[in-house]
């Protein structure tokens, strides 16, 4: 892989009009009760999953609705996010459920980030950046086109992966304002030159991601950041203080997050963010007037949140 990743993120969001992420974190205690049945896995006489289910099982559950997933929202969204936390729940299954659905997005066309948040000092971190940032030809296994990572250890952590992503053409998105509740305890710390500690971090990840042959043809770094518009004076001014770095949008839908809030981290020429919403897309199913208007057909569910995100999207991005 050449081109330049954040090339293939604004083209890829030009393509379908739609600068919309669907992110999949599966939880099968969520998935539909048909699918479950589908492949195997024991359900009580309440209809919820049986405790101490075997692991493969439950991973075969995972790649089968993932792959679901995929199928339904593809011709509309150009992104989905992978949280890799719900396959190692599994273990070695779960890690073998992620990896084929990273390969199996890819060939639906599919640019996949993979929310992993490494970081960590020395060796590790290098580790940490083959593992997920590099395809591992004769095992089979394709990496994603782009990962989150956590810069609180410092940028000598965060060099590996920038090193594989300028040589490979692969992404980063790095933490800088998140949506959990309890983030503003260290984030919005006021530092003694009066930014907040997120915009301070904001600052550094702009001067990591204006580095060497990390810029594309559009103006944008393959090093973004993860930015939630919880605080929107502070997304403001982080917006200001990152002009070549594309944002990946968390909190919107389930989260609370509106689609206004989200319009924030979009620069004005209506470029430069991809808002993601998990749980209101993937579990559409369970969620009225989606249940009620698709009735058992739960990918078509699936299929209809995820064209309304997009329409709600689309309404607020500056033009």
């Amino acid at each position: 892989m050449s081109t330049h990743f954040g090339d293939r993120l604004i083209d890829a969001i030009r393509e379908k009009n739609a600068p919309v992420c669907v992110g999949l974190d599966p939880l099968i205690e969520r998935f539909p009760k048909a699918l479950l049945q589908d492949v195997g896995i024991p359900l009580t006489a309440a209809g919820a999953v049986e405790p101490d289910v075997d692991p493969a099982m439950c991973a075969k559950a995972m790649r089968a609705f993932g792959q679901e997933i995929i199928r339904a929202v593809a011709p509309h969204v150009p992104v989905v996010k992978i949280n890799i936390a719900f396959f190692e729940r599994y273990h070695a299954d779960g890690l073998r459920a992620y990896f084929d659905l990273v390969r199996f997005a890819r060939e639906a066309g599919m640019i996949v980030i993979g929310d992993v948040k490494r970081a960590d000092i020395g060796h590790s971190s290098t580790q940490y950046a083959q593992a997920h940032l590099l395809d591992v030809p004769g095992a089979d296994v394709a990496a994603p086109d782009a990962i989150t990572v956590n810069p609180y250890f410092g940028f000598d952590t965060i060099r590996p992966f920038v090193d594989i992503a300028r040589a490979e053409g692969r992404g980063l998105f790095v933490l800088v304002q998140t949506s959990n509740e309890s983030a503003a305890e260290v984030q919005n710390l006021v530092l003694p030159d009066g930014l907040k500690l997120c915009e301070q971090v904001g600052k550094l990840v702009q001067t990591w991601a204006g580095g060497e042959g990390l810029v594309g043809r559009s103006g944008y770094s393959c090093v973004g950041a993860v930015v939630s518009p919880r605080d929107l004076d502070s997304t403001e001014r982080i917006r200001t203080l990152m002009p070549q770095c594309l944002f990946l949008v968390p909190g919107f839908g389930a989260q609370g997050r509106t689609a206004a809030e989200v319009a924030k981290c979009f620069r004005s020429d209506g470029t430069g963010a991809i808002v993601n919403a998990s749980r209101s897309v993937i579990y559409a199913h369970n969620i009225a007037p989606y249940c009620d208007r698709c009735g058992t057909d739960w990918t078509r569910a699936v299929e209809q949140a995820c064209k309304d995100l997009v329409i709600a999207i689309r309404d607020v991005v500056p033009h």
